[in-house]
């Protein structure tokens, strides 16, 4: 059976040293729920991180 990922959400945020506790926190508590949290830098803009939330 295959798993479609969709995106949900995604938004460019201020990068912080802190962001990714956010994440993970947000990942434990709702994977019950069939979502999923991501974090990536932004490429074009080293200090801004890009947020993503996908339904599983």
């Amino acid at each position: 059976m295959e798993s479609k990922i969709e995106v949900l959400s995604s938004v460019k945020v201020e990068n912080s040293n802190d962001l990714y506790k956010i994440v993970d926190a947000l990942n434990r508590t709702l994977k019950r729920e069939n979502l999923m949290f991501g974090l990536a830098l932004d490429k074009n803009e080293k200090d801004k991180a890009i947020f993503t939330i996908y339904r599983t």
